[in-house]
């Protein structure tokens, strides 16, 4: 059954998208399979499949794809930019509240710390410095009044749209800012994770140029690992979560003795503190 089938009028980049999701959703596919659900031609579905597995989403075999390892996938800022939307919407509008006005704040390439951004185009807490090297983040900003924005510049990763490097992380060191907002794959046994190593090394010296280090995740990171610890939780000064988050999940917070915050989702549970007390 075909349950799209205007995907012959998508144009390239949605019904990619639109595909590399339901590659992910179903773990693989056969080209035919999505010829037949995107109405568009097996000559169209190879060229789109070329694309995906250029971008590190997919792996091709004989006849179909396979989803990608999900860090691979995940990394992907297009697909990040559609997950976990409300989660990441609940932890922004809370730290949004530890935004005041004359502070300088540092928003790592992270979809969680956009929704900051997001917020920042309404929010009366002008004026404000904001420091970041996400390009979503700059083209939100650029044209605010009473935002001093500060673009870190280095080489620019389309898969993260990001830019990143040494000399990135150069430019970090150069600075001292209030708070940095940033966010991480997986939170796991006191310590922070990600999947890639040159994210890692911009990231750390983020919270290093930072008076005040705030973590944002939305709850299926909790519990999880990636290839590379970041920082010990200790690093962060309070850690947000959405209420999503069960309570073995925040046991483990506990037990590190992580600060954090549990924030309510429109229609949730309320919010909850943890101040890491076993």
């Amino acid at each position: 059954m075909s349950s799209n089938s205007s995907g012959g009028q998508q144009g390239p980049a949605a019904r990619q998208a639109a595909m590399a999701e339901q590659v992910l959703a179903d773990g693989s596919a056969t080209a035919a399979e999505l010829a037949e659900r995107f109405g568009v031609s097996l000559m169209t579905i190879h060229r789109d499949l070329d694309e995906l597995e250029r971008q590190g989403i997919v792996r091709k075999f004989r006849g179909g794809v396979t989803a990608q390892p999900s860090g691979v996938f995940e990394s992907n800022v297009q697909y990040r930019l559609k997950t976990m939307r409300a989660e990441k919407a609940a932890v922004a509008e809370h730290a949004l509240r530890m935004v005041e006005p004359g502070m300088a704040i540092l928003l790592d390439d992270s979809t969680s710390t956009l929704e900051i951004a997001r917020r920042l185009r309404t929010a009366e807490v002008t004026p404000l410095t904001v420091v970041t090297n996400f390009l979503e983040a700059i083209n939100l900003l650029s044209d605010q009044r009473g935002i001093h924005l500060m673009a870190l510049g280095g080489d620019y990763d389309p898969l993260h749209s990001s830019f990143l490097g040494v000399s990135c992380v150069e430019a970090v060191e150069q600075l001292r800012v209030d708070v940095c907002f940033a966010s991480t794959s997986a939170v796991h046994g006191g310590y922070a994770y990600h999947q890639e190593q040159h994210i890692v090394s911009v990231k750390r010296a983020m919270l290093d140029a930072a008076a005040r280090n705030v973590l944002l995740i939305d709850h299926t990171k909790l519990g999880r690992v990636a290839l590379h610890r970041v920082v010990p939780l200790s690093r962060f000064d309070t850690v947000l979560v959405d209420d999503g988050a069960t309570a073995e999940a925040l046991r483990d917070l506990d037990e590190h003795k992580v600060r954090y915050e549990v924030c309510a989702m429109k229609g949730g549970h309320g919010e909850r503190n943890g101040t890491g007390a076993t």
